[in-house]
């Protein structure tokens, strides 16, 4: 199975301005540049991109431990925060924090599957950075 996205960028670093598409039609020409990545406009950027594809990748990891421990989730919602080392220009560090309802776990049980699913989620095991993890049951 493969995916695809493609990037495209003119004009310098500062000045310049780029636009991101998936082979899928869900990203259609998204602008990105210095300023979204850098400076905190509005609009995305690679690092909220990353964000959200190991939120969702984690979610469906974590559901898929959780099942295996025989619970099946009512919710997960994940949220993961991407770190940018504006020295090094290198992703540092994700914490993903996620809550799920689900009946009939126990924290143990809960805390054990999101750990499961932090070491083997496609997208964990892709990145070179530290992922830590706060893991909330809200049943």
């Amino acid at each position: 199975m493969t995916n695809s996205a493609t990037a495209q960028w003119k004009g310098g670093l500062k000045d310049g301005e780029g636009s991101i598409s998936t082979a899928s039609g869900t990203l259609n020409n998204v602008a990105y540049d210095f300023r979204k990545r850098f400076e905190g406009a509005q609009g995305t950027n690679p690092e909220e991109l990353i964000g959200a594809a190991h939120a969702s990748c984690f979610s469906m990891a974590f559901s898929l431990e959780l099942e295996k421990a025989g619970h099946k989730t009512s919710s997960i919602d994940t949220e993961a925060t991407v770190t940018l080392d504006p020295e090094t220009l290198s992703v540092t560090a994700v914490h993903l924090t996620t809550r799920g309802n689900v009946p009939g776990a126990d924290q143990a049980a809960f805390e054990k599957a999101a750990n499961d699913a932090k070491q083997n989620c496609p997208i964990s095991k892709l990145l070179n950075a530290e992922i830590t993890l706060e893991a909330v049951l809200e049943n």
